[in-house]
């Protein structure tokens, strides 16, 4: 198996986006697929980002969505303080919920929430938001190399995958150690561009490397089934123009500023 892995989180039902990262992957010779977890929320048909998943052999983590929508809890558990976060929160949240089936709420009651593999003689821990919460954001500007050592040191890891951000990042640490965000590929990165984005992470040299992948995808097809499912407008305008209309708040300042809203 090669040791090039792709590497992605935050799908949000976007399976137009899931199929053309499964196919990208592909091109790329990855050797592995990991997925960090939340496959639904904001966008439209949730099980079908299910069903591609289960179909691609992914490794797959579960994240806060995953393990709300499957035990049917009160809310997505995303981890927001903000009054408007919550509420763009909770209408995606009952919509996934009642749209995705029994069978595929079983199956992510199984998902591991976190992963550990040794590879290439790398201790390689996989995990939605962070070790120590499931829905923690580990932000590029607000999480300084202090505590990431701290996490790496407790949880006897060389190198940390997560999500949960939506934003991609990666740190390397002393060591040779590293902390790598891979973004999301629901929604695009805040930036004004359509396209999402997924990691291409290297194990096979003596050193981790890894590369975001920019993934460009049939993004008015998603609008056209978000609008004829009825989801809110805001989150189509995200899809359209790059840019987030909603969980704004919990952003830290530098990457609040860095978009339009």
């Amino acid at each position: 198996m090669s040791e090039r892995w792709a590497v992605f989180g935050g799908v949000y039902s976007n399976h137009v986006a899931l199929a053309a990262l499964l196919e990208d992957a592909a091109r790329r010779g990855a050797g592995r697929l990991v997925c960090l977890g939340d496959i639904g929320a904001f966008g439209p048909y949730p099980d079908l980002s299910c069903e591609l998943l289960r179909d691609s052999g992914a490794l797959v983590i579960q994240g806060n969505y995953d393990d709300s929508v499957g035990r049917g809890l009160p809310d997505c558990q995303c981890g927001y303080t903000d009054p408007r976060d919550n509420h763009f929160a909770r209408l995606s949240y009952a919509y996934t919920l009642a749209r995705t089936s029994e069978t595929h709420r079983a199956w992510m009651r199984t998902l591991p929430p976190m992963q550990r593999l040794e590879v290439n003689g790398r201790h390689v821990l996989m995990v939605h938001g962070s070790p120590r919460r499931q829905n923690e954001f580990l932000w590029e500007s607000a999480t300084p190399d202090g505590f990431l050592v701290h996490l790496l040191d407790a949880w006897r890891a060389g190198v940390l995958l997560c999500t949960h951000t939506g934003l991609h990042w990666g740190r390397r640490l002393p060591g040779g150690r590293c902390v790598i965000n891979v973004g999301a590929i629901g929604r695009p990165a805040n930036d004004g561009r359509t396209c999402v984005w997924y990691a291409m992470v290297d194990f096979s040299g003596p050193e981790t490397r890894w590369e975001f992948i920019p993934l460009d995808y049939d993004w008015p097809r998603l609008v056209h089934g978000m609008r004829a499912d009825g989801l809110p407008e805001e989150f189509v305008q995200t899809i359209e123009t790059g840019w987030w209309t909603t969980c704004l708040e919990i952003l830290p300042i530098r990457e609040r500023m860095a978009g339009r809203y």
